[in-house]
């Protein structure tokens, strides 16, 4: 995905799975990077990366000098989204040398739609209080700073997919007729976020997944079929055990349209969906 000419300076709230698909990927094109993470050997770990990573609650007041993007991979808690109440001021005070800001939240914002379509133009209605705190948390992101917003899919990858379920063991076969899942590899993920750095629309808000909203059970007998296994029994959502977060998910049922980000952005889906994506898992 091609970038600005000049290399910049990106600095990520939360360096995790998806912020970290991002570093390396921008890393590899001559960026600086830093950022903030929780645990000491999340810290060690970037900095082997070449990254400066700082602790979420000891940022130096210089930590932001010739910073030119910015991106929040932090969700909000119960009192508000944490990056914004704590440094804030410290982003305002450099929006003028700030070329990008970039916020990831979720299309659990959409809540349930009966399995319906959705664009970034549906209307917002949460479910959960996780989700309502995302609505707030984007707008705040919005109007203060006029940042992207990027609403993920379900995320997978290396590590995290259904191929490591099933390899360790852990994989279910929920059946629950006529629902669907949205994802998006993590890969993807890197690919739409750089697409936008290229092409900065301020405020603007993306869906970020791939083309084929499907039943989990699906993409666990995908898994089952590259490793040569037998796929586990279904069974039914109330006999699945789940504790009450995973339950929450099964409460939305939605298909997710992506069309802005390659209309918009430009993106071509590496991994359009997820056979795609866990055979390069594999």
């Amino acid at each position: 995905m091609p970038l600005a000419p000049r290399p910049g300076r990106l600095f990520c709230f939360g360096i995790g799975y998806s912020g970290g698909a991002l570093a390396r990927a921008l890393l590899a094109r001559g960026w600086q990077v830093a950022g903030t993470c929780r645990s000491p050997e999340g810290l060690a770990a970037l900095a082997g990366l070449g990254i400066t990573a700082f602790p979420f609650d000891d940022l130096p007041g210089g930590a932001f000098a010739g910073i030119t993007h910015v991106l929040s991979s932090v969700p909000p808690g119960a009192d508000g989204d944490p990056v914004l109440a704590r440094y804030g001021a410290m982003m305002a005070a450099a929006a003028g040398t700030t070329e990008w800001v970039g916020y990831l939240s979720t299309t659990g914002v959409y809540g349930d739609t009966g399995g319906a379509w959705v664009d970034e133009w549906a209307p917002l209605a949460p479910s959960v209080a996780r989700q309502a705190r995302r609505v707030d948390a984007e707008r705040a992101w919005r109007e203060g700073l006029s940042a992207h917003i990027f609403r993920l899919a379900g995320i997978y990858g290396p590590g995290r997919s259904a191929v490591d379920s099933v390899r360790a063991g852990t994989a279910r076969r929920i059946d629950k007729p006529s629902h669907v899942f949205c994802r998006i590899h993590v890969d993807d993920i890197a690919a739409v976020l750089m697409a936008s750095i290229a092409r900065p629309n301020p405020g603007a808000v993306y869906n970020v997944c791939d083309d084929l909203p499907s039943a989990p059970s699906e993409v666990v007998d995908e898994a089952c079929r590259l490793l040569g296994v037998e796929p586990p029994p279904l069974v039914s959502l109330e006999r699945a055990g789940l504790s009450p977060m995973a339950a929450s998910f099964w409460r939305d049922n939605r298909r997710v349209r992506n069309d802005r980000i390659k209309a918009e952005l430009g993106v071509t889906l590496r991994h359009p969906d997820f056979r795609s994506g866990l055979a390069a898992c594999l």
